[in-house]
């Protein structure tokens, strides 16, 4: 199947002769063991790798996330106790500071259910270099997302604490496109939704020890395959699946787990009374989801209002070319942005620039009006 696909294409049957697959150990030769379909790698095997040629083992991890489990994880990733206890603290002091503003949103779970740390990689090198420097010195890290992407990538991370009694999420798929609407999601062919996952790795290292009570993440071993998964995660079959048959692993602290984010994934419930389980969660972006020229589109919005209200206003612009004009001249995604003071109270996603120039038009917003929005979406998007 190819080209544009809606959620009247999706198949349960379809999508769990894919889940069914079994992982055989002697199909990815570097692997310790599986576990529930999962690939464990032992992290002396990836650093003996990084020592001669990594080569072999990128290309077993490469398939391992498309064509294989879509999830490994590297036991014993830091060794150092202490380490991961000390960057935990540099966590610990931002919740504390922040919790002093109240809860922002969460993309797949209730705002302020959990502990959530935005942008925790600008704010930890900030506020404590020494620690950063010698958590993220390990090599380990960059080995995996080179396996899935390739070099010059770049890393963001999210901070989630799920405490006691915490709820598990809605199953889900990842960003890119797991933030958005199956309305929007209609509108891209399926090889681009396909493609989408080649751009993006997630992680996590575990900050605490996670036995099956405190919850870790819920995952569906090859679900990743399936080609319209990301227009099948909110349908209810495809959760009832997913509840029925996801794995999860108890992880130690300083474990690593990492999956392709297309892989049906899900943070789980916490039924301890007092463990709270922390992770940081890793985005690592491919080098190649960015433009060759630098825009100043809020620049280009003003510059264009004026003149765009007037033919609205005397009918000279029909529809189409409205549409044209502005995915042409704004924004039209919403990310990167600063998700503290840019949640996404109102959706997956936070309002881009297309959509406030259309609703500036459409309301008839005066150019005053419509420059002090842009003022504020630039300022709430601001690092």
């Amino acid at each position: 199947m190819s080209g544009f696909v809606s959620l009247a294409d999706v198949s349960l049957p379809a999508f769990a002769a894919l889940c069914e697959q079994d992982t055989r150990a002697e199909d990815f030769p570097h692997c310790r063991e599986v576990l529930h379909k999962v690939l464990i790698y032992q992290a002396s095997t990836l650093r003996d790798a990084l020592a001669s040629d990594p080569r072999p083992l990128l290309s077993e991890l490469h398939r391992a996330f498309r064509h294989g489990p879509g999830v490994v994880v590297v036991k014993q990733a830091f060794t150092d106790g202490a380490l991961v206890d000390r960057h935990s603290e540099v966590f610990n002091r931002i919740l504390a500071d922040e919790a002093q503003g109240g809860s922002g949103g969460d993309h797949f779970a209730k705002a302020g259910a959990n502990g959530r740390i935005w942008n925790v990689l600008q704010k930890a090198a900030i506020q404590a270099p020494e620690s950063f420097i010698e958590y993220y010195s390990n090599p380990l890290l960059g080995m995996l997302a080179e396996a899935w992407l390739g070099p010059h990538y770049q890393v963001t991370a999210q901070v989630n604490v799920v405490r006691p009694g915490g709820q598990a999420q809605q199953p889900h798929r990842d960003y890119h496109l797991g933030f958005q609407t199956v309305e929007v999601l209609e509108q891209y062919p399926l090889d681009v939704q396909v493609m989408s996952q080649y751009l993006t790795l997630q992680g996590a290292v575990a900050h605490t020890d996670m036995p099956l009570d405190t919850g870790p993440t819920q995952l569906l071993p090859y679900s990743q395959q399936y080609d319209l998964g990301f227009m099948a995660w909110r349908d209810p079959a495809f959760i009832e699946y997913f509840q029925a048959h996801a794995v999860q692993l108890p992880l130690h602290k300083g474990d690593l787990l990492f999956f392709n984010p297309a892989l049906f994934h899900a943070a789980g419930t916490n039924r301890t009374p007092d463990q709270h389980r922390m992770a940081n969660l890793l985005q690592i972006s491919s080098a190649f989801g960015k433009p060759m020229e630098a825009l100043d589109h809020d620049r280009m919005m003003l510059a264009l209002y004026p003149v765009l209200l007037d033919r609205v206003e005397h009918q000279e612009l029909d529809a189409h070319g409205l549409h044209a004009v502005i995915a042409t001249a704004a924004q039209g995604y919403s990310f990167p942005t600063n998700l503290d003071s840019d949640p996404p109270l109102k959706g997956l996603a936070p309002q881009t620039g297309q959509q406030l120039l259309h609703q500036a038009l459409a309301e008839r917003w005066t150019l005053a009006a419509f420059a002090q929005e842009v003022e504020r979406m630039r300022l709430r998007r601001r690092a």
